[in-house]
Parts: structure tokens; sequence; C-alpha cells
């Protein structure tokens, strides 16, 4: 599998140290608030690559962590009067159920920064034994000038640093970032009273977990500089090796071609997106662009993707209760060879709408074909497996926008209908089916039974 590393800035060959097994870590969420479209676009784009990697016969170990302790955090908490641990753990339920919407896998571990501070502290402890660490009034620094290869990651110039938060005008160089940020509120340390910089919880979880390089450390761009960079700092001066083999990132969230920001007030929430489309949707179009470009969200683009996976649905309706045999051959290749070239998505859907349209075609012409239809459920069955779409029973699928209470009584209608049928009063039957329509409702008439779904407008 060809990906592109940051580091090198080329397309490489992913080669495993570890004979088939791939340690994936990518940073997750700062659990203050509602998780994002930034974050949404992260965490399905190394879903994706996850995926793909399992469907290659790669071992895969993927990691993700939350970050719940930081100066967002503690701001809120002020502004709140809650807790720490109320206001991560109700954020880090929002993020998991967002998640799920967007049929995002779980990841097999998924560490808290507060339940790391032994490693966290005794990572800063070997830091200052190599002698890489300073101490200021409020807290413990990182001396970057201790790692000759500074920067190499990111590849910025010295006048291109922007700090994160605030800056110490104590600090030896711009550059340098605190570790442990004294405050006689929170823990007990060997430095004094205090709360883990940002920047050290990954590196230090990192060794925890896996012990030793991993294979890919992956996050958004907007993580590239100045955590990453500080990250593979800390390790090699702490142990004198690359944090990882490859590092990778996509690309920012625009919103109306500007770049998604809190500050600018145009910080789209995943939630927002939820209650215009299906997750799955969602999931697709944010998908759908190449995940090292940049993305801009708009509404309209976003329902019109949803067009697009409607046509596979259809197709998954129309094979309703067949059964798949393996995937394997032509098709299935031919999505491997597009993702295994650095996830290339628009092959890989092109591929499936061509497999789509000419699935109907065959269908149309072989409707009784047991052998043709068992094919065509085992390759959406591998979309579904290395994708993560067509999750959804393929006729709810179509009834997306109704609650519960709609839902009931339009099968009211229906049973209603279904009776006024068997009565033979056609002009009651015909007056039911005009009261669903002016719903929003179609309804199809089948063997099995009358179905419905949703007429969807822009």
């Amino acid at each position: 599998m060809q990906i592109y590393d940051t580091a090198l800035k080329q397309k490489i060959e992913l080669k495993p140290l570890n004979s088939n097994e791939i340690n994936i870590y990518v940073c997750g969420p700062t659990v203050y608030d509602d998780a994002h479209l930034g974050h949404a676009k992260s965490s399905i784009s190394f879903d994706l690559l996850r995926r793909v990697l399992i469907a290659l016969g790669y071992r895969v170990k993927f990691v993700k962590n939350f970050t719940d302790i930081d100066d967002k955090i503690l701001a809120k908490m002020q502004s709140t009067n809650q807790t720490l641990e109320q206001i991560t753990t109700y954020y880090i339920d929002r993020y998991i159920s967002d998640m799920k919407a967007l049929n995002v896998l779980n990841a097999d571990i998924e560490p808290k920064a507060t339940c790391y501070l032994n490693s966290i502290i005794d990572y800063i402890l070997k830091l200052e034994q190599n002698g890489a660490t300073y101490k200021l009034e409020d807290g413990i620094y990182f001396d970057t000038s201790k790692d000759e290869k500074y920067l190499s990651l990111s590849g910025r110039k010295d006048e291109n640093l922007i700090a994160r938060v605030k800056s110490n005008n104590s600090k030896r160089s711009e550059k340098d970032f605190v570790l442990w940020k004294f405050d006689e509120n929170w823990y007990d340390s060997p430095f004094g009273k205090g709360r883990p910089g940002w920047h050290t919880e990954c590196v230090a979880m990192i060794s925890n977990i896996f012990g030793k390089t991993i294979d890919i450390h992956a996050g958004g761009a907007d993580l590239l500089f100045p955590h990453h960079e500080n990250e593979a700092a800390q390790c090699r001066c702490a142990y004198h090796k690359e944090l990882a083999k490859h590092w990778m990132h996509n690309g920012f969230i625009q919103v109306d071609n500007e770049k998604m920001s809190k500050s600018l007030g145009n910080s789209f929430f995943i939630k927002d997106a939820l209650a215009i489309a299906p997750g799955e949707a969602v999931r697709y179009y944010l998908m759908s662009s190449h995940y090292r470009a940049n993305f801009n969200y708009d509404i309209a683009d976003l329902l019109s993707s949803k067009k697009r996976l409607d046509k596979i649905y259809r197709l998954k309706k129309r094979l309703s209760g067949v059964e798949a045999s393996e995937a394997k051959g032509e098709f299935k290749n031919s999505i491997l060879d597009a993702l295994s070239d650095d996830l290339n998505i628009s092959v890989a859907l092109a591929k499936i709408d061509e497999m789509v349209n000419q699935a109907n075609t065959n269908l149309d012409k072989e409707p009784k074909n047991k052998a043709l239809k068992s094919t065509i459920m085992a390759n959406l069955n591998f979309i579904k497996d290395t994708l993560g779409i067509l999750y959804q029973d393929e006729f709810e699928w179509f009834q997306y926008g109704f609650d519960e209470t709609q839902k009931e009584k339009i099968m009211n209608l229906i049973k209603a209908r279904d009776e006024a049928k068997l009565a033979k009063d056609y002009k009651k039957a015909d007056l039911i089916r005009d009261e669903l329509n002016s719903l929003g409702v179609a309804i199809m008439d089948t063997p099995n039974g009358a179905k419905w779904e949703k007429i969807w407008t822009e």
C-alpha cells in the first residue's frame, strides 16, 4: 500500500515495522464542546485507512485519545460551574455518539490524559534527566535547542512560528513549550502541583501503550505544527528514536470557502450536519474528497451526495433478502487497488458507481439469476466493510426524516389502506394514498406488502 508521508513529503510504500501488524495512533478531540466537522473528517479519513488495511490482511492496533485536561476545559468549568469530570464525560459521550452515527469504528484503546498522569510525569522526568528541560515560574519547559531535528517534520522556518496559547516571555526561545503547568488546584508531581501540557500527553501515552516506535501517527493538518512537531522532538530527546515511522495528515475543513474556525464563527458541528442528512450520508460526503485535500462544506453538496448514496441503497433494496457469496474478483481488486494508492477515494467511488449501474442492467436482463444476485450482494457487503457505508436497513434508509410518532401514524395509515383494498373500497384506499403523499410519503405495493419511503425535496 502507498501512503503519503508528511515528514518525507512524498508517497511511500507502507512497510510495517513488525511483520503484518500495523500500529496507528490518531490524535483525538479536546473534550470541552461538541465535535465539529474537522473532527469528523479526521476520524473518517483514518477509519477508512484502518478498514483498508484490514481488508488487505493486516492486523491493526488503533489508538485514539481524548484530551480531558486543558485550558479550554478549565475555562468551561468556570463558565458552567461544573467539574472537570462532568464536562469531559458529557462531551466524550457526545463524541462517541457522533462517531457511531458516522460508522467510525471504536478504537482498540481510547486513552484519556488524566488516566496517564504517571506516564506523563515519567516522560518529563526522562527529559529532565537528559537535560532537555528547564524551570520557570509557571512550569517546566522543553528546550527545543536540544533537538537538532526540530522543525524537520513540519518544515517550518523560525520566523513562521505561531504559539497555540499566550507565550511566556521568559522562555529561552519562542519555540520552547510547557511540559508541566504549575497549578495548586491539580495533581502532585516531583516538580510541584500542576497539570500536563498538551504536547506531552500523546507522546507519553504512545510510549506507555506501544512501548516503541509506531508505524503511523495521524491527525488533522492543524496538528502538524506545533503539536506533532513537539511530540516528535520530545521522543528524540527522551529516547533517541523517532516517535513514528510515518506521519499522515488530513486536510482542513472549510465552510463557505473559509477555513473552519471558532474564532471566525463558522465552526460547524457534526450534530448540525446530522440534523440535515443521515450519518452515513455525512460520512459519504466527507469521505468523497481525498483525505489530504482541503474540503469545502456545503449543504447543497451534502444533499447531492446523499442522492449518490441513495443509488447504492436502491440496489441493496432491490436485493433485499439475498444471501451473499464471498466477495472476490475484479470489482474487489479494483477497489483495493484504488484505495491502496494513498486512499484514492475518487477512483474507488467511480468504480462503485460503475458496478451499481452494471448490476442494475444485469438484473433487468436476468431478474431470477440467483448467482448474479449473490455476487452483487457480496460486492455490497465488501463496500460496507471497507468504506463504512450501507450499514442501514435498506427500507429504513429511505424513511429518514420522520420521528417515531410520525412513523407510527404512517404505519396506521398504511394498515387502513390495506384494509380498504381488502374490502375493495378503492376510493378510500386512494384517498389514504393521497394523505400519505401530503405527509411526504411515497408508497409502493410489492409482493411482500406495501413499502414506503420519504419523498426527498431540496
